[in-house]
């Protein structure tokens, strides 16, 4: 989904797992890094996070075994681990000589597409409207947040800021077992919905992905799963990469005219973004339309992501129509750079959707299934 991300260095400012101690001292050396396993994921795969006790420090980290660096990864966000790697770590803050390296290997010996982790959005509470997991899940919040002059005002869960209202709220966890994320039209000309992201609460480097969703298909509406590189604080977007699994806006609207005239077909698209500004933003996007295709209907959306490559799939990861690889990548492939994070959200109008209009239906809903992870 094109961003232009300028409102993502606050949301993502600062390092996870900083604690606020005493001002440093000249000569004193940066606490060694604890390597923690935060939580158990699913099938022998954990969570890992990474903390220290110096005051402002930034946590350099490997998962290859190489020695660390200042050019190294930037600790952001707790990250999935679900293959045989050792990660090494150290923190660096000015006024501090740099801490040393502490290491921890891990063997979770784990096959082949086996699920390691997984939000199936199942819940017990008897209540009407269910939280989604905060543990996992945050929001971008505010209208027009997040660039593209998208039209809705994005709702935290509980928020009564602006147009939001906790007894309608725009994303929650149903009776059904569904995430539903809701655009409104609470008034003339207003629009809310959600923005959910695991941006530093959860990440992955590499592995299978997906989601089964059913998506809205009226004008103005613009539903996406995709992900963003935890270093977007620190390098911005799109060199941190971007990962667009699916995004979808109604087939009418379609940008891919023939002739200019609409296609006449159901579709979505998946896209890898890059680069150093936003004329490069577009590296790559392929189109799936094949005949009978509908959007409204319940789909499995999936990428699998290794080593210098991306690939999509719909329903099935042999059913692969993608496939991006730094060769037809245009400028650096940042992919290989560390974790992204996860996006789940539904936009309403936009630059390239445009806006709703009369035949628009609101609500509408994004309606998930669940979001999985597979070991490569």
């Amino acid at each position: 989904m094109r961003v232009f991300v300028r409102m993502m260095s606050v949301v993502l400012g600062g390092i996870l797992g900083m604690s606020v101690l005493t001002a440093p001292v000249a000569g004193q050396l940066a606490t060694t890094p604890v390597i923690v396993t935060a939580k158990a994921a699913q099938n022998g795969a954990v969570i890992v996070s990474l903390a220290t006790k110096t005051p402002g420090a930034k946590i350099y980290y490997t998962l290859d075994g190489s020695a660390p660096s200042s050019s190294s990864m930037v600790y952001e966000a707790p990250f999935l681990v679900a293959s045989n790697l050792t990660v090494k770590a150290f923190a660096r803050v000015y006024g501090y000589a740099p801490s040393s390296v502490t290491t921890q290997t891990f063997a979770p010996n784990i096959a082949s597409g086996t699920l390691v982790w997984s939000d199936e959005f199942d819940r017990v509470d008897g209540t009407v409207f269910g939280e989604p997991d905060p543990g996992t899940w945050t929001y971008d919040v505010g209208t027009n947040c997040c660039g593209n002059h998208e039209l809705e005002t994005y709702c935290a869960w509980g928020s009564r800021k602006d147009d939001c209202d906790p007894g309608s709220p725009n994303a929650y966890v149903g009776e059904d077992g569904y995430l539903h994320v809701v655009a409104r039209n609470p008034a003339k000309g207003v629009y809310t919905s959600a923005r959910l992201k695991s941006a530093r609460r959860f990440s992955f480097l590499y592995g299978r992905i997906e989601s089964r969703m059913k998506l809205p298909e009226s004008k103005g509406m613009w539903p996406a799963f995709w992900l963003l590189g935890n270093n977007i604080a620190q390098v911005s977007w799109p060199a941190c990469g971007e990962l667009d699994v699916m995004e979808h806006i109604n087939g009418s609207d379609s940008p891919f005219y023939v002739g200019g005239k609409a296609p006449g077909y159901d579709w979505f698209a998946g896209s890898v973004h890059g680069g150093t500004s936003g004329k490069a933003e577009v590296n790559g996007t392929e189109k799936y339309h094949p005949a009978g295709f509908s959007a409204a209907e319940w789909h499995t959306y999936g990428m699998i992501w290794s080593p210098g490559k991306v690939q999509y799939y719909v329903d099935s990861p042999s059913n692969v129509y993608a496939t991006f690889t730094p060769a037809n990548f245009q400028g650096a492939w940042p992919f290989d750079a560390g974790p992204q994070f996860v996006i789940l959200n539904l936009a309403v109008g936009g630059d390239w959707p445009g806006a709703p209009d009369a035949t628009t239906v609101f609500p509408g809903e994004m309606l998930v299934d669940y979001v999985r992870i597979y070991a490569n």
